[in-house]
């Protein structure tokens, strides 16, 4: 399972996600799953680029981005200061990837969002 770990702001669009998820895709493989935070479920850009990437959503729990921030490597004070946590598209992306994922392409970002992509594949259980 590849995850693609996604982080935005309110007002970002399905245009703007779909654009960086495909250039996460094509610096590092292409996602099986998009993975965002539980205050971003209801995101409507969400939705809409979920639909045009023809992948399914998966809401990585409070509890879940809090355990894997330890193994993000890149740290957002703007996002620790608006959301609590510093690496929010990472974090995702290790938690949605399944136990002993690994980073295959951290975080990248656009105007308003970030995205971030995980494995476990090949790593040992």
């Amino acid at each position: 399972m590849i995850a693609a770990g996604l982080g935005m702001r309110p007002g970002c669009d399905a245009d703007e996600l779909v654009a960086l998820v495909l250039r996460a895709a094509g610096e590092a493989r292409p996602p099986s799953l998009l993975a965002v935070p539980w205050f971003r479920a209801d995101h409507p850009g969400l939705r809409q680029a979920a639909r045009h990437l023809a992948l399914p959503v998966v809401i990585v729990a409070e509890e879940a981005l809090r355990a894997v921030q330890h193994r993000c490597p890149t740290r957002s004070a703007r996002a620790a200061a608006s959301v609590g946590f510093a690496s929010v598209a990472e974090g995702c992306a290790l938690a949605a990837g399944g136990k002993g994922a690994r980073l295959l392409l951290p975080r990248i970002a656009s105007g308003s969002a970030s995205c971030a992509v995980a494995s476990a594949e090949g790593v040992p259980a």
